[in-house]
């Protein structure tokens, strides 16, 4: 037997919480986030790393339960205690940086979300490159900042670059692909051209049966999206669009992944 406290019934513990959040069982999930944030501060300390991933990754369990109220907290501390013991450069950081600009977005303060979103690209791709896949998310949460504050003048060129590094760098079959193309098809569609949007709802639309089935949720979103966008073109040619009460789902986020197995 091990014990409560050494760190590998710690790992195991984050991990089994990890499991049932990834089954959509949060109610499970939660408690054990909770009860390994205070073992790791209590055995570990505040600033060990373990302990700021156990940090992380309950905020991110609150904010997926809707619990913004307690989530954004502990993404502020994290940021701050990460920027302090790992530095700024650091990956976690990074990805610290980039889950409380989403928190701040998902509870509507884009005032707050924007600028933390803009300095985590500058920062990755100086720090990781521009081909990494986290660079890549960045880009592309910062693209779906300015599009739902309404600046569709900076959203479009980073949703552009950033479908075509993802086609070379991740593949034409990679989720985070088929998701840069239904991004930019939205902002197209957004932004009222129509032909250079219904192209691409079509081809997401044909990617992702094959790629992820008939019956995926984010299959029925793509042809939800490409029926509602037929029907804004066909009801621009009526001049009826006025009566279309169906809209497109908003963009996709790409999140770099909170960390579930930190080792002590």
């Amino acid at each position: 037997m091990l014990g409560e406290d050494h760190p590998d019934t710690l790992i195991s513990r984050n991990n089994l919480a990890s499991a049932y959040e990834s089954a959509g069982d949060l109610a499970r999930a939660i408690p054990l986030y909770e009860q390994n944030l205070t073992d790791r501060k209590r055995v570990l300390g505040e600033d060990h790393p373990a302990t700021l991933t156990s940090r992380n990754n309950l905020a991110y369990a609150y904010q997926s339960a809707g619990d913004l109220g307690r989530a954004i907290p502990l993404y502020e501390q994290n940021l701050t205690d990460s920027q302090r013991v790992l530095g700024e450069d650091h990956p976690a950081t990074l990805t610290s940086r980039n889950n409380l600009a989403g928190a701040y977005e998902s509870a509507g303060d884009l005032g707050r979300a924007i600028p933390l979103y803009e300095q985590n690209l500058t920062d990755s791709q100086r720090v990781l490159g521009n081909n990494h896949p986290d660079t890549l998310a960045s880009r592309n949460n910062l693209a779906g900042a300015y599009e739902s504050a309404g600046d569709l003048g900076r959203a479009i060129p980073l949703y552009e670059q950033n479908l075509t590094d993802s086609q070379r760098v991740l593949g034409e079959d990679h989720p985070d692909t088929l998701a840069s193309r239904n991004n930019l098809a939205n902002a197209y569609h957004f932004a009222g051209d129509l032909t250079r949007a219904i192209p691409l709802y079509e081809q997401n639309l044909t990617d992702r049966k094959r790629v992820l089935g008939g019956d995926h949720f984010g299959t029925l979103v793509a042809r939800n999206n490409l029926a509602y966008v037929r029907l804004a073109a066909d009801a621009k040619q009526q001049s009826a669009i006025a009566t279309i009460t169906a809209r497109p789902r908003p963009p996709e986020k790409q999140l770099p992944p909170h960390p579930h197995t930190g080792t002590d």
